[in-house]
């Protein structure tokens, strides 16, 4: 059994991007108002999570994206930093549930809930490779 002991309720991880061409809404399709993409908002969270805990995993495991709550609340503009937070607030068996804030230096944009499940990489590896072609 991996011993995953390292992880606690507490961990908390970051990640900041500049706001791009590439991140606005009207870049990834998803809004045709050149304003930070929610769908970059919640990447930039998942890699917060990513962040708090993946380097204290057991050799050989990854964490996963399970589920994602979120709210986007503020429009950012190009040119604005944004930094997204991801505290571990709980450990259920292999899953890993994070409480999410996005902040872009005036005011919170976004915040929420993710949960992130435990992984043994090189099965989830070989059951990707049963869907390949």
């Amino acid at each position: 059994m991996p011993d995953f002991s390292a992880l606690t309720p507490g961990l908390e991880g970051h990640a900041t991007i500049t706001v791009g061409e590439q991140h606005l809404a009207t870049a990834v399709g998803s809004g045709i108002v050149a304003v930070y993409a929610s769908p970059m908002m919640i990447a930039l969270m998942e890699a917060a999570a990513v962040d708090a805990v993946e380097r204290l995993l057991p050799q050989g495991h990854i964490s996963l994206g399970l589920h994602l709550d979120v709210t986007h609340s503020a429009p950012t503009p190009p040119g604005a930093t944004v930094t997204a937070t991801a505290i571990l607030k709980k450990i259920d068996g292999r899953k890993l549930v994070f409480e999410l804030n996005a902040h872009d230096g005036f005011e919170t944009i976004g915040s929420g809930q993710h949960t992130r499940v435990m992984v043994d990489k090189a099965r989830f590896e070989a059951r990707l490779a049963t869907k390949r072609p």
